[in-house]
């Protein structure tokens, strides 16, 4: 068993796949706006627990334009309008947004139909840049207490998914696919010149990306993901391992019969690994086929910490570990998503409080 370890250390070895002294610990943190029931919890995560500082670049576009304008809508929610033009004809998308904190919600998205996505990609290639000092400064910050990891944003198929909304994505997909794949080309060609850029500026190593949820069963086929997620996904982790790097990806949903897809794309880290009902692999399962190839971030339900006792989370954590920890590696406990239950922190307090401890205080 490997000496105590700095949560910087410990990561870095999660992310490797190496020896650890113990699993990780870590908690997203996109807690409800102004909501100081979380005040207490949010510094005890942050004294406690394997710290991962994230960093959005800010990328610099050049030659697209567009107009955004609100609209009132009801009392509950605004109307966000967006209009992008482009050399072939102008695009709109609407976006309903709470004035009571809630989530948003698409009504109309930026593409619906073939011809909707040949004005899209008749816009020039953008040439991106970004100030590049706020990674380091965070990356200072953070120091032993953990790493800063880049978000990347959606990889190409989550981004053309999002730009049709799912359930038109799944019909186009059949109807033109050739039109899916040249928007993928475009999103990876983009995101690879980013990369190009960050590496440039020795950005990194550690590199985050979402989205290859929107491909999977049942909605669409394990051949689907391979054709969508893989294809496109496993150039830039390629890239991204050739530059030193290492990269973490979530994806919540059914991901049994799409497992291999994410070890043949070369993922470091997968997150969330849900069992049924909000998913379809047990933790066990997931570890025997990401055993010495993938780190499992997760998977304690969120909605265990606000509906189970405290007990019940130690056990659920107790046996976490016991299912993918056997071999020392490859684990980093966490929840499904970030606290997210307005004016509840104080009723989730303890549930985490015990999950964080129960990882502290393990020993093999």
């Amino acid at each position: 068993m490997p000496m105590k370890m700095s949560s910087r250390e410990r990561l870095r070895r999660c992310y490797c796949n190496e020896q650890l002294d113990r699993p990780g610990i870590y908690i997203r943190d996109a807690y409800p706006q102004n909501d100081v029931t979380y005040d207490r919890l949010k510094a005890f995560i942050n004294s406690s627990t394997d710290l991962k500082y994230r960093w959005s670049p800010c990328w610099t576009k050049k030659d697209s334009l567009h107009s955004h304008h609100i609209e009132p809508y009801n009392k509950n929610f605004d109307r966000h309008v967006s209009i992008l033009y482009t050399p072939c004809g102008n695009l709109k998308s609407v976006r309903l947004e709470s004035l009571k904190g809630q989530p948003g919600l698409q009504s109309e998205y930026l593409l619906k139909t073939r011809q909707d996505a040949e004005m899209y990609l008749s816009l020039p290639m953008n040439i991106t840049e970004c100030e590049v000092s706020g990674f380091f400064e965070s990356d200072q910050k953070v120091g032993h207490r953990g790493i800063t990891e880049v978000q990347l944003g959606l990889n190409p198929a989550g981004f053309v998914a999002e730009l049709f909304g799912s359930e038109m994505f799944a019909i186009i997909s059949v109807t033109d696919r050739d039109i899916i794949h040249q928007l993928c080309q475009q999103h990876m060609s983009i995101i690879m010149e980013q990369l190009k850029f960050l590496a440039d500026k020795k950005v990194g190593p550690y590199f985050a990306m979402l989205g290859q949820e929107y491909i999977v069963p049942p909605l669409h086929s394990p051949a689907d993901f391979y054709d969508f997620n893989v294809k496109y996904d496993k150039l830039i982790i390629d890239f991204i391992h050739e530059i030193g790097g290492r990269i973490h990806i979530h994806s919540h949903g059914s991901i049994k019969k799409v497992f291999r897809g994410f070890i043949d794309m070369g993922v470091d880290v997968l997150h969330p690994i849900e069992a049924p009902p909000m998913g379809d692999i047990t933790a066990s399962e997931a570890k025997d086929l990401a055993r010495n190839k993938i780190c499992l971030e997760g998977n304690i339900q969120i909605a265990s910490m606000y509906e189970n006792s405290p007990d019940q989370i130690h056990e659920e954590t107790i046996t976490l570990i016991n299912n993918i920890f056997d071999d020392g590696k490859g684990l980093i406990v966490c929840p499904t998503a970030s606290p997210y239950m307005f004016g509840k922190g104080f009723t989730c307090f303890e549930q985490f409080k015990t999950m964080i401890e129960t990882v502290l205080e393990w020993h093999q």
